[in-house]
């Protein structure tokens, strides 16, 4: 009779254990199941506001930037507005993604205000080079679309970025110019004047006659058109050198028929100098021998 008093009350015990344990088991999987369900839940959200936060994104971009050219704004103040107001918004994105993943933002805002001044610290070149960028903008030694050369590159300005100048250069390649060093450094700008001037110098045989080769210059450059009359182009015996005579060329043409006329009349230089029997020279060593 104890035995089987005993065995129930066993039996019971253990049930009444295995009934908690199984309780407790399935309490930590519906736990799992909830934060797993809370922390999809969140990813996902985290997800659509960055696909529909890059989308406004791209679009408010896109309107400002139809804005400032209906209003003709500057390129150059265009793209860099455009570039500062697309990280605003690319912070301000961060930022609602963030808070969606559950991080408290004024702990974040925190993290950010002292990652800022480590970051700051060791980017203070870049903070140059954004105070370089606001100088460019408010004095404009270029804008957009000038032919410029700075820290020994040269290029057409392509844009005028936050804290960078963008150059395209004669063989297509892209040079990024910091603003900073662009603003504090030598700049010089090929596209400011209307008009430049275009230098060739020529060297003839001694004993030409100067006459005759000034005279055939003349006619060479009488007849393009795209030299200017005012200021008159001058042609001059340069310097006596050890095996030419040089003769020193310069006209004034428009800016953007430099290349052309440059090219144009270094080619009829040539042809009609060997029309005429203009001798080029070519460079002369007379040896004296000794004689015993």
């Amino acid at each position: 009779m104890y035995l089987t008093s005993f065995l129930l009350w066993t039996t019971a015990v253990s049930g009444v254990a295995a009934q908690e344990g199984t309780d407790k088991l399935q309490t930590v999987i519906q736990r799992l199941i909830d934060a797993g369900v809370d922390i999809g839940g969140r990813i996902l959200g985290a997800l659509i506001i960055f696909v529909v936060g890059r989308f406004i994104i791209a679009f408010l971009n896109k309107l400002l930037k139809r804005i400032l050219e209906k209003r003709k704004v500057d390129a150059g103040i265009q793209s860099f507005v455009c570039s500062l107001v697309n990280i605003l918004l690319m912070v301000l994105l961060i930022v609602a993604i963030v808070d969606k993943l559950g991080i408290e933002t004024t702990s974040f805002a925190a993290l950010l205000a002292s990652a800022g001044v480590a970051v700051g610290m060791a980017l203070s070149g870049n903070l140059q080079n954004f105070a370089g960028g606001l100088i460019i903008l408010l004095f404009r030694p270029y804008k957009v679309g000038d032919w410029i050369e700075a820290q020994n590159e040269s290029g057409t300005v392509r844009e005028i970025q936050i804290f960078h100048t963008i150059l395209t250069t004669a063989d297509n390649k892209t040079v990024y110019i910091p603003n900073g060093s662009a603003s504090s450094g030598v700049i010089v700008n090929y596209s400011h004047e209307e008009t430049r001037r275009v230098d060739w110098t020529v060297g003839v045989e001694y004993g030409e006659h100067f006459d005759r080769v000034e005279d055939t210059v003349r006619r060479i450059l009488a007849a393009d058109k795209r030299i200017l009359d005012n200021p008159a182009p001058t042609v001059g015996l340069s310097a006596l050198d050890a095996s030419s005579v040089n003769i020193v060329i310069r006209v004034w043409v428009k800016n953007s028929d430099y290349w052309g006329v440059y090219y144009d009349v270094q080619r009829a230089i040539y042809e009609e100098f060997n029309k005429a029997g203009i001798g080029f020279p070519f460079p002369q060593l007379t040896i004296h021998t000794a004689k015993d």
